[in-house]
């Protein structure tokens, strides 16, 4: 048998992280943080538990990874989504449900991930969330921003602090008072984006996460000559 190419071994490496990403979101959002162990994502991922560590410092970077990879694919679906649009207003109307419908549909993991932005380690910088960034900036700019560099760290932390108050436990607000707070803030029209009474709450929640990550089988190498 020929070895593998540098070019198949690479992408088995990714193929194996994206693996682990799944399993840290599928397992969070139905057991918690606590509960979910490095040795049960990498039973859930098909994974040798040693490839954990090589791919991620510990948990908690592995579990921001795995959000962050959540809400960019997310944000990516909302806004690409049939009818295509180049309205600034309404993409970000888009952005703003993508996000908000995330705090909605998966609860706990969004508060364990809020828990672990708070936390002392403080936000993981990693490419998931650069690329998170980078949709949201596009999307402030889009707009019509003046200021991207003011404006798109504003809007992060409106729609951060909307998820907070939407998950705070024994006191949240509805989803729909804090989309129309952010609305109004950008003048943006109620039948923009996804409004809510277009669909019942948790009607989105699609439990197979699998079109978030690509984890599909390895191309077969091409026959020897």
């Amino acid at each position: 048998m020929s070895p593998r190419s540098a070019s198949v071994n690479e992408e088995l490496r990714r193929r194996s992280r994206e693996r682990l990403l799944q399993a840290a979101v599928e397992l969070v959002g139905e057991h918690g943080y606590d509960a979910t162990t490095l040795g049960a994502i990498a039973d859930r991922a098909g994974s040798a538990r040693g490839l954990v560590s090589y791919y991620f410092p510990g948990k908690r970077q592995l579990v921001q990874s795995a959000v962050h990879r959540l809400m960019h694919r997310t944000l990516q679906e909302a806004l690409e989504r049939e009818p295509h649009t180049e309205d600034g207003r309404e993409r970000l109307a888009r952005a703003v449900d993508a996000i908000l419908g995330l705090a909605r549909d998966r609860p706990v993991l969004m508060r364990q991930h809020m828990a672990g932005i708070l936390h002392e380690e403080g936000f993981v910088q990693c490419p998931e969330q650069q690329r998170l960034s980078e949709l949201l900036r596009d999307t402030v700019a889009r707009r019509g921003s003046q200021d991207v560099d003011a404006d798109y760290p504003m809007l992060r932390a409106l729609l951060m602090g909307a998820v907070y108050a939407a998950l705070v436990p024994g006191a949240p607000m509805p989803v729909p008072v804090l989309r129309a707070e952010l609305f109004e803030r950008y003048r943006l029209d109620w039948d923009m984006g996804a409004p809510p009474e277009a669909q019942p709450p948790g009607s989105s929640c699609d439990t197979d996460l699998s079109r978030f990550f690509a984890t599909g089988g390895i191309p077969a190498p091409p026959p020897e000559r």
